[in-house]
Order: structure tokens, then sequence, then C-alpha cells
């Protein structure tokens, strides 16, 4: 009985790494603001990030912030330093902003 149930829990149990249960959603060939990066910080970040010194409301204020939000975004659950407040991008919204840095930040 002993080794049927080892045999059962070790069926059971399974290890999938992160990258396997991550959101694989492909991230667009080339990410620009306008179409990829923009309707993001709208739907996120606007709401705390309108007109003022911390604004984020249009293409050079994020360009020129870039940093400081892929750090932002990518704390871990917690961290009160982590962006949104209350609240997580998807693994694919950190990718697709991560991409238009590397991609050069393109405007259009």
């Amino acid at each position: 009985m002993y080794i049927i149930s080892s045999a059962v829990l070790l069926i059971a149990c399974e290890s999938r790494t992160y990258e396997e249960i991550s959101d694989k959603t492909p991230v667009a060939e080339q990410v620009t603001f306008n179409k990829d990066v923009k309707p993001i910080i709208d739907a996120n970040c606007i709401s705390c990030h309108s007109p003022g010194s911390q604004a984020l409301t249009d293409y050079g204020q994020v360009k020129n912030n870039i940093d400081n939000i892929i750090n932002r975004i990518s704390r871990p659950t917690g961290d009160p330093l982590k962006m949104p407040q209350g609240g997580s991008l998807s693994p694919t919204q950190i990718n697709i902003i991560t991409k238009w840095k590397a991609d050069g930040l393109l405007e259009n």
C-alpha cells in the first residue's frame, strides 16, 4: 500500500518552471509607442500619472522615464515601489514595454 501511495504522489506532483506557466502571448515584431505601449500606459498608469511632475501622458514623458518605468513594473509583488499600485501588469505587458526599449523606443 505504501508503494502505491508513493507512486501516486510522484505522478500527481509535477515541477514546472516560471516560463512554462507564464503568459506566452507573442510580442509584436517591432514594438511602437502609439500602437503597443500607449494603450498599456493609458489603461494602467494615467489614473495616477496624469499631468504633473510624474506625468506619463505622452511619448516624450514615457520615453524619458523608461528605465524607471521598467524598474517599477518589474518589481516583485509586495514591494512598496512596485507599479501600478495595487496590481501588476501581465508578463506580456511587461515584455511589450521592455521590448519597446530594446527596439529603440519607436514612436510610430
